[in-house]
């Protein structure tokens, strides 16, 4: 069982920054990839970033250049860093870990999900 927690939500204004954190309860915690989501009112969840691997990274088109996921191994932290924040932004954050079934690989299924930080942000 993994628990995931995060904070760093809150209010912001447009073109504002945040940080965002996840901390993984596990003693494996290299053994997970991870990721960010979101979900605003009304839509579906939908990734934003995620991580394999300090050079192995993705991200949405909605997000890419303004995030930046990273991780810190020892720590078991997952983060996620935003800048140029926009309304459309506003949404609760869910840190999410998926297992590695093998060498390089991460599962297509989320294993774990945290309860979500929020997220806003006004023009």
């Amino acid at each position: 069982q993994v628990r995931l927690e995060e904070s760093g939500g809150g209010s912001v204004q447009s073109g504002g920054s945040l940080r965002l954190s996840c901390v993984a309860t596990t003693n494996d915690y290299s053994g997970y990839c991870m990721d960010w989501f979101r979900q605003a009112p009304g839509k579906e969840r939908e990734e934003v970033a995620a991580i394999d691997g300090p050079s192995r990274t993705r991200y949405s088109d909605s997000v890419r250049g303004r995030f930046t996921i990273s991780q810190d191994n020892a720590k078991n932290t997952l983060y996620l860093q935003m800048n140029s924040l926009k309304p459309e932004d506003t949404a609760m954050y869910y840190c999410a870990a998926r297992r590695r079934p093998g060498f390089g690989s991460c599962s297509a299924s989320i294993a774990y999900w945290g309860q979500g930080t929020q997220v806003t942000v006004s023009s």
